[in-house]
C-alpha cells in the first residue's frame, strides 16, 4: 500500500494527513489504527501524535476521523481540526467549511495569521458539557467543578468537563506546576482506575497576567503533548468560571509548542492557531510486516521557519513566569 501523506502541526502537536476524499485506499478501522501505531512511533524516520484521515461527509464539506499514536480513536481533535480545516479549505477553495467530527458538526474558517507567514485557522469548539456521565467521570456529584479528587490530590482542585473529549483542569502555582504531581496523577487515571474507565486528559493551568495563561497537558492516548487544542478550550472555559478571565474577550494561551488565542462563548469556544505543514511524503507500507518506506519527501521550509520566530515570541513570555 502506498499512501501520500502530509506532516503537520498545530502549536507543536503534529499529526499525519491522510486524504481518503481523493484516494481510495479503503482502510478498515483496524488499518487505521494500526497506521497510527506504526507510523507515529518517534524511534522511526516519521513520528507524531496521531493520523488526521480526512473523508466524505454526506452533510458536511468533509470529516475528520482521529487516530492517536496508541491506535484509540479520539472523538475530536482542536489542534489536529486546525490542520484539516486549511487542508479542506485550500483543497476546495473555500474560506470557511463545516467539518464533521465523531460528536458534532463544526465551523472552521481563515483567520488572519497569528504570526507573518503562519496560516492560521478559528476552529469551534463544541458541545461542552459538565456532565459527568459524558467523561465519564465515577463520582456521586453530577458536575465536579473547582472539587477535590481525594484519590489524586488532598491539595488540588479539579474541574471535569467534555469539549467533547475528557478533561479535567486544574489551576495551579508555579511549584505545583514544575513538581511530579501531574505525571503521576495523568497515568493514574489513563490507567486502570476506578474514577475514569475510559482514561481523562489532565491540564495543570498557570495563571500569567490578565487575559493569558499557560496550558500543559497530558493527552489520553498520547501523554504529554506540545499542546492540546480541547485542553487550551476547555483551560480558558475554566478560568472564565473562576473569573480570572471574561467570555468574549481574547485569551492568549501559551504552551510549550507556541501559543493560540481562545474566545469563550455561552454554548461553544473558538480555537485560533496555526495551521502549518511540515512536509510531504509517499510512504510505502506493509502491515503485516509492520513496516514502511519514505520516498519523495518535500519540506515546507518557509513555514518551518516562520512557526520558529512564533515560538521564539511565546518562549521569551514564558521565560517571565517559569
Amino acid at each position: 500500500m502506498e499512501l501520500n501523506i502530509i506532516k503537520c502541526h498545530g502549536s507543536g502537536n503534529d499529526f499525519f494527513i491522510i486524504d481518503e476524499m481523493a484516494h481510495s485506499y479503503e482502510l478498515t478501522d483496524q488499518q487505521r489504527s494500526s497506521l497510527a501505531i506504526l507510523l507515529c512511533n518517534r524511534e522511526t524516520e516519521l513520528g507524531a501524535d496521531g493520523i488526521l484521515f480526512v473523508q466524505m461527509s454526506e452533510h458536511a464539506d468533509a470529516c475528520m476521523r482521529v487516530f492517536n499514536s496508541d491506535g484509540s480513536e479520539a472523538s475530536m481533535c482542536g489542534n489536529g481540526l486546525r490542520c484539516v480545516a486549511r487542508y479542506v479549505c485550500e483543497k476546495l477553495s473555500l474560506k470557511e467549511a463545516v467539518i464533521e467530527t465523531m460528536k458534532a458538526d463544526l465551523q472552521v474558517s481563515v483567520q488572519d495569521d497569528l504570526h507573518d507567514g503562519v496560516p492560521t485557522y478559528m476552529v469551534e469548539i463544541s458541545p461542552i458539557s459538565f456532565n459527568v456521565k459524558d467523561l465519564p467521570l465515577h463520582i456521586e456529584e453530577k458536575e465536579l467543578i473547582q472539587g477535590k479528587l481525594p484519590t489524586l490530590s488532598k491539595e488540588l482542585a479539579f474541574t471535569a468537563l467534555a469539549v467533547p473529549n475528557p478533561h479535567i483542569i486544574s489551576v495551579v502555582n508555579k511549584e505545583q506546576l514544575q513538581s511530579s504531581i501531574q505525571k503521576k496523577l495523568s497515568e493514574t487515571v489513563n490507567g486502570p482506575n476506578d474514577l475514569f474507565p475510559d482514561g481523562v486528559n489532565v491540564s495543570f493551568v498557570l495563571p500569567l497576567r490578565k487575559g493569558e495563561i499557560y496550558v500543559r497537558t497530558f493527552e489520553r492516548g498520547v501523554g504529554f503533548t506540545n499542546a492540546c487544542g480541547t485542553a487550551m478550550s476547555a483551560s480558558s472555559l475554566v478560568t472564565c468560571l473562576l473569573d480570572l478571565n471574561q467570555k468574549e474577550e481574547i485569551i492568549q494561551v501559551y504552551n510549550n509548542g507556541g501559543k493560540v488565542r481562545c474566545v469563550v462563548h455561552e454554548d461553544h469556544i473558538d480555537l485560533i492557531g496555526n495551521a502549518s505543514y511540515v512536509f510531504s511524503c509517499y510512504v510505502k507500507v506493509d502491515l503485516d510486516g509492520s513496516a514502511f518506506r519514505v520516498t519523495n519527501k518535500q519540506e515546507y521550509n518557509e513555514e518551518i521557519n516562520r512557526y520558529k520566530e512564533l515560538e521564539k515570541i511565546a518562549a521569551s513570555v514564558l521565560g517571565e513566569y517559569l
